[in-house]
């Protein structure tokens, strides 16, 4: 053996050295920066787990495969012939054999190393399997199949199939490991010209066992096969689960081969005492044989001669358990969690019920978060280097004692927007360090020019600011509807698409971050990991390859450094178990602060029987056409199983994270919650702050899966199941051409509406179906997001005796109509139209009503701000057929299709009232006030009031404040109902 000169065993050790350090020091950075940012954040728990989880399992499976293979190579190598023969003068066996001899600890303890380190680290990324099986919790449901409780599917199984491919990664390394040892020192000879046995008997009875020992392993697999079952994809174009091919020709043959797999193991322990490997190689012959016929073939005659001709009816029981297992797992049972109402619409709609519903035609939102952004970021920029995302949000806040909806944002930073001179590291990490304000418009209210010279502002939002400047003022105080005390916003969607994206605040001797213009500012709060000592800054200089960390005099003993800035990925590296939705949203609290809200999700892809959709491909819409800055898609992971099982807040200044449990039934988190205890605070908790509460949105997510799974699952037949004739479609967004083109589904919308079994009003998210491959209305189905009842679910289904028009075909009867299709071709000709939001709202309980904005902009001007032009209505009255609306306000366009709140009769004494169907109510449009004026102060009064009422209608009709006539029309409602109570006068 040729031998190394000692300056080349140094080369040698310092490249290793500088290898190893490049390969571990991130890592060992990266365990430092983690450490330091969790303990920042209070979540150490849930780093130390995660670490000493990752460490053992890496310790066990590392040791434990390295002294397996070791075993096996040291075993053939003590056992190795004592003269073994050269095949002739050129045999380079024996060249490799003299080469071992020199180093054999090398060549024995070397590769056992090496594979037991690279096993080691694929294990210890499967720690949330080993602690979902330590801590699991019962789901008190039992499969169908085996009468196993579903956790043994969610926790048991996959731990149990992660030791079994452990072992068969272990044993067949070994054996081959083992082999090559035999046959580099004689114990296995190829082509013996002496005619002596060509294998040892130590060779014979290590390769024997260890075989025999595979076998037993894939016999031990094929009993886990069974359960496995129950999650098939043999049907997946139908339903995911056990097929009856599955159960009455793959289960039996699993239990066969299973048998036969441990005879075949046994056929290889005989071959030790028998000297015979004949026996085994027979064994293994009729095993491949068997596992063909049996496995493969048996099945496949099944499916094609049993089951195929008589499908509906041989699937009918797997279908049923599909049903029951699916609406499980995503709540969307019937009557639990889903409340169908059949048939609506089917009587016509009762003009004073729906002129009366103030809670749905007061609330009416013409503001569409995907449109009007560019309005919020050249209105409401203040600085260049200020935005807001291309896709805002809605939520509702309590205005005057009423629920209105908000299109809302916060003002942050927006690093694409920085300029030239703005880019040096010096101003994007510690100089530009917050964003400014909460931004809302009522999301149903536009502006109106109030002379030729503002002619610019018509068809704007209007704007309720809360920033540093606006909430000194002492009107803000006294008169706005959200009040902030903390606008500085130092973590949102924006500011985290800086990359990298941290920044150093706190300093002495001034303040450094801008502000104001004139007025810099100095972060107050304790978040943030410090950088006063130098050992953090080796650390974060090292994380963010960044020499300025250390070098810049902008850091000093009070500096901090904050980072993983957005919401989402925030909460998500805080609980990593956590599946979060995509949109997150702000919203103010009662104490001025403002808090980042997040939906979590626990996932299982292993729920027996329950259908297995794509997270992604279940969540992508239209609104992937307008993707912004902040916009996501969804994980690509299959799952069969999910709960809105956490809610999560982010303080937009502090960057607080604060877990809550949202539902108390969800076994997957209670088993998170052990694992990790104390890191999410119990529903108790969460059901003190009804101010939280309050701001909760039912996740979009959440809805578009479920959505997706009630286009199909809202049949409870397994035959027509199967027949899939009574099956649904999600239309296409006929807002957006491209969409249609595309055939990508129109999102789900958030509005504050009458809830669909009360006149009060209720926010909520709404989705319509159309049927299976048509455009005809089928279904309308909606989720409250009040705290009262939130989370239920409300499907409308349409009468299938007669058709109902759809949101594609209303578009193009709106858009086709006379006075609509010849203002809109001039405007067209001109401008840049958008269209907004195509809204179905129910009105009157039997009524449908079409809602779009349609909005102008400058086609030479890319920067131009979308206006509101002109709202769009589409409205089948039953006595006067279809009408389409089109004006300026909503008020007016609805005018036009025959609806109009100002014209709600005052019912008489005795008569019914709006909703009441036990009698015959007066002829909408007659402003008649009740008769016997006069007879009593009381009754005068009452009259006056129904009166003033109807003025102050009247008056809101014509100025086209729609929220002015929504509020007078609650009054009329209020004074009827006292007039009724007043005594029948003779």
């Amino acid at each position: 053996m040729p031998t190394l000169s000692r300056k080349s065993k140094i080369a040698i050790g310092v490249g290793v050295a500088v290898l190893v350090l490049l390969l571990v020091g991130p890592r060992l950075v990266g365990l430092g920066t983690d450490w330091l940012w969790f303990s920042d954040l209070g979540y150490t728990r849930v780093f130390s787990t995660i670490v000493w989880t990752r460490l053992v399992l890496f310790l066990v499976v590392s040791i434990a495969v390295g002294l397996i293979v070791f075993g096996a190579i040291a075993m053939a190598y003590r056992s190795r012939p004592v003269f073994v023969p050269a095949s002739g003068p050129n045999d380079p066996l024996a060249r490799y054999r003299t080469t071992v001899m020199t180093r054999t600890r090398w060549f024995a303890v070397l590769p056992a190393v090496i594979i037991g380190l690279l096993s080691g680290l694929v294990a210890q990324g499967s720690w949330a399997t080993v602690q979902t099986f330590l801590h699991g919790e019962t789901f008190g449901q039992r499969d169908p199949q085996f009468g196993l409780d579903v956790s043994f599917y969610a926790f048991d199984l996959p731990f149990y199939r992660l030791i079994l491919n452990l072992l068969f990664v272990v044993v067949v390394v070994a054996f081959f490991a083992n082999l090559l040892t035999h046959y580099v020192f004689g114990g296995i000879r190829l082509g013996n010209a002496n005619g002596g046995p060509s294998m040892t008997t130590a060779a014979r009875i290590q390769l024997a066992a260890l075989a025999g020992t595979f076998l037993l392993l894939k016999a031990v697999a094929y009993w886990f096969d069974r359960y496995s079952l129950l999650s098939s994809q043999r049907k997946q174009e139908i339903f995911t689960g056990a097929s009856y091919t599955d159960i009455n020709a793959v289960l039996p043959s699993k239990l066969i081969l299973m048998a036969i797999a441990v005879i075949c193991a046994v056929a290889f322990f005989a071959g030790v005492v028998l000297r015979d490997l004949r026996v085994p190689a027979l064994a293994t012959a009729l095993m491949v044989l068997s596992a063909l016929v049996i496995g493969v073939g048996w099945p496949m005659v099944m499916e094609q001669f049993s089951v195929k001709p008589n499908a509906a009816q041989k699937e009918a029981e797997y279908i049923s358990r599909n049903l029951d297992a699916t609406t499980t797992a995503y709540k969307i049972r019937d009557k639990d969690d889903v409340t169908y109402d059949p048939n609506w619409t089917a009587t016509p709609a009762d003009p004073v019920a729906v002129n009366s519903d103030s809670a749905t035609l007061s609330n009416i939102r013409i503001l569409d978060p995907n449109v009007i952004a560019p309005a919020f970021n050249q209105r409401q920029f203040l600085k260049n280097f200020y935005g807001f995302p291309a896709q805002l949000a809605v939520d509702r806040y309590t205005v005057d004692g009423q629920q209105r909806d908000f299109i809302v944002s916060v003002r942050e930073l927006d690093p694409a927007k920085y300029g030239a001179n703005q880019q040096n590291w010096i101003n994007k990490h510690t100089v530009f360090t917050h964003g400014n304000g909460f931004i809302a418009a009522p999301a149903n209210t536009v502006d109106e020019a109030s002379s030729d010279s503002d002619s610019d502002r018509g068809g704007l939002p209007v704007f309720k600011v809360s920033d540093l400047e606006s909430i000194r003022t002492p009107e803000y105080q006294a008169t706005a509807p959200i009040k902030v005390k903390q606008p500085r916003i130092y973590f949102g969607e924006l500011i985290a698409k800086v990359n990298p994206d941290y920044a150093i605040v706190g300093s002495v001797g001034g303040d450094r971050e801008y502000d104001e213009d004139g007025k810099n500012y100095t972060y107050t709060a304790d978040s943030g990991v410090s950088l006063g000592n130098w050992f953090n800054r080796v650390l974060y200089s090292i994380k963010y390859t960044e020499r300025n960390i250390l070098l810049s005099d902008a850091i000093n003993e009070n500096s901090k450094i904050i980072y993983n800035r957005d919401p989402r990925d925030r909460v998500k590296k805080a609980a990593p178990w956590l599946t979060v939705d995509s949109k997150t949203y702000p919203a103010v609290m009662a104490d001025g602060s403002i808090k980042w809200i997040v939906d979590g999700y626990t996932t299982l892809n292993t729920y027996p029987y329950a259908q297995r959709m794509s997270l992604q491909e279940a969540t992508a819409d239209a609104q992937e056409l307008n993707p912004g800055q902040t916009a996501r898609r969804q994980v690509n992971q299959q799952v069969s199983y999910v709960r809105n099982a956490v809610k999560a807040t982010v303080d937009a200044y502090t960057g607080k994270v604060t877990l809550y449990q949202f539902d108390t039934e969800d076994p997957v988190l209670k088993t998170w919650m052990k694992v990790f205890p104390g890191t999410v605070k119990s529903r108790a908790e969460l059901d003190k702050d009804q101010d939280l509460l309050s701001h909760f949105r039912y996740p979009e997510d959440l809805f578009k899966m479920q959505r997706a799974l009630l286009s199909r699952y809202h049949v409870s037949d397994p035959e027509t199941f199967f027949r899939s004739n009574n099956f649904w479609s999600i239309p296409a967004d006929p807002s957006k051409d491209q969409a249609v083109q595309q055939g990508l589904s129109q999102p789900p919308y958030y509005f504050t509406a009458a809830a669909p079994d009360a006149s009060n009003p209720q926010f909520q998210l709404t989705t319509v179906m159309t049927g299976l491959n048509t455009r005809n209305l089928t279904a309308y189905m909606t989720a409250s997001s009040d705290p009262e009842n939130y989370g239920r679910i409300t499907v409308k289904m349409l009468p299938t005796a007669k058709q109902t028009v759809g949101p594609q075909q209303a578009q193009e009867n709106m858009k086709s109509a006379g006075p609509v299709a010849s203002d809109r071709k001039q405007v067209e000709d001109t401008t840049r139209v958008t269209y907004g939001n195509l809204l179905t709202l129910p009105v009157g309980r039997n009524g449908i009503l079409y809602v779009e904005p349609m909005y102008t902009q400058s086609k030479t001007d890319d920067s131009a701000i979308p206006k509101l032009y002109r709202v769009l209505v589409y409205y089948n009255a039953a006595t006067d057929g279809a009408r389409v609306g089109y004006a300026a306000t909503v008020a007016e366009a609805l005018r036009q299709v025959g609806i109009n709140p100002s014209e709600v009769t005052a019912p008489e004494a005795g008569q019914p009232v709006e909703g009441d169907t036990a009698g015959t109510p007066q002829q909408a449009g007659a402003i008649t006030p009740p008769a016997q004026q006069g007879q009593s102060a009381d009754r005068d009064a009452a009259v006056q009031a129904i009166g003033d009422a109807l003025t102050a209608l009247k008056d809101a009709q014509t100025k086209g404040d729609f929220t002015a006539y929504g509020q007078a029309l609650d009054q009329l409602n209020k004074a009827v109902a006292q007039y009724e109570t007043l005594p029948a006068q003779n």
